[in-house]
């Protein structure tokens, strides 16, 4: 199997998409001609033309509404937010239209919102958050957050060819700093399923995006010291995945649960409420949770360093659990 950038797999699992169905096709700010801000469409006009390629105004209300009314039709769209924080001009049309076609009228509405998101490169509040729990309330949405080149590539996949709207959260802080073996041949990575990254007896880190590889670097920093970790990357936000959280939980009886998003209110609050609701007699410690600070994301490379968890602050969330 080759070896490719996370970027690298989210680009092969359109590309792949797109050469099996002609339904398929990309809209976005500057996603044609110069290949999307990160180059992730880079050389996708020339194969596919401007009719599946299509360079949009600066208007992401527009490009989902476009998106949306293509999909009603039959069409398979893939709308990119040059940066995910954008995707908030479009909060309307998302919650309020894609998430409840289904329910209100039975119509699918076959589409995927990409969302570049995440801290880590210094692109202060306005280009650096995540944005996940903002849509994971929202009934008629599926969102997905791959963490590996190998998910990144399958959840893509499967997002395309699901009939509910997809928003899929790829972290711009892996696109070129991880790199693994993907298969050439055609798979996907069901959505609503999570992924045990490291199997352990001691304690549970629930997690996902980037914190999978500072959780998985924190597991090994601990097991050093003679607690086994294991890491359960949810991979998908919406729907959870109850019964792979559970089974760790009361396999391991500690749960830590980290996000790189805020604190309140998050995807972290809910995973802990699940643990703390159906695991409660299992647990021989109190669920804790790892996240970034109520703050909006700092600018400053050193502000941003103290904002963002990282594998140092789950080690030492994990000493503390682990010595309870």
């Amino acid at each position: 199997m080759p070896e490719v950038t996370y970027l690298e797999a989210v680009r092969d699992g359109m590309r792949e998409e797109m050469r099996r169905d002609e339904s398929v096709y990309i809209l976005g700010e500057d996603v044609g001609v110069y290949g999307g801000a990160f180059k992730v469409t880079a050389g996708f006009q020339e194969e596919f033309g401007e009719s599946r390629v299509i360079d949009t105004p600066l208007s992401e209300s527009a490009i989902v509404g476009a998106a949306i009314g293509s999909a009603l039709l039959g069409q398979r769209p893939i709308a990119e937010m040059q940066f995910a924080d954008f995707i908030a001009c479009a909060f309307d049309q998302i919650v309020n239209m894609a998430a409840k076609l289904h329910y209100r009228n039975g119509m699918a509405v076959p589409m995927v919102i990409r969302g570049p998101s995440g801290a880590g490169t210094h692109g202060g509040p306005f280009h650096s958050q995540s944005p996940e729990g903002w849509f994971a309330h929202t009934p008629g949405l599926k969102v997905v957050v791959p963490s590996t080149p190998y998910d990144a590539k399958g959840l893509m996949k499967a997002a395309v060819r699901d009939d509910d709207p997809v928003i899929y959260f790829e972290h711009k802080f892996l696109y070129r700093r991880i790199k693994s073996e993907v298969p050439e041949e055609d798979y996907t990575v069901p959505i609503g399923k999570a992924d045990v990254k490291r199997s352990g007896e001691d304690m549970s880190i629930l997690t996902y995006g980037a914190m999978v590889h500072q959780s998985l670097t924190a597991a090994e920093q601990l097991a050093g010291e003679g607690v086994d970790m294991e890491v359960v990357d949810l991979r998908t936000i919406l729907p959870l995945d109850r019964t792979a959280i559970l089974d760790s939980v009361k396999k391991t009886g500690k749960a830590l649960v980290v996000t790189e998003d805020t604190l309140s209110y998050g995807v972290g609050a809910e995973v802990a409420a699940i643990i703390s609701q159906d695991a409660f007699e299992y647990l021989d410690g109190p669920v804790t949770r790892v996240a970034a600070p109520d703050t909006p994301v700092p600018y400053a490379p050193p502000l941003e360093d103290a904002f963002l968890p990282n594998a140092e602050k789950i080690a030492a969330a994990a000493r503390q659990l682990a010595a309870y």
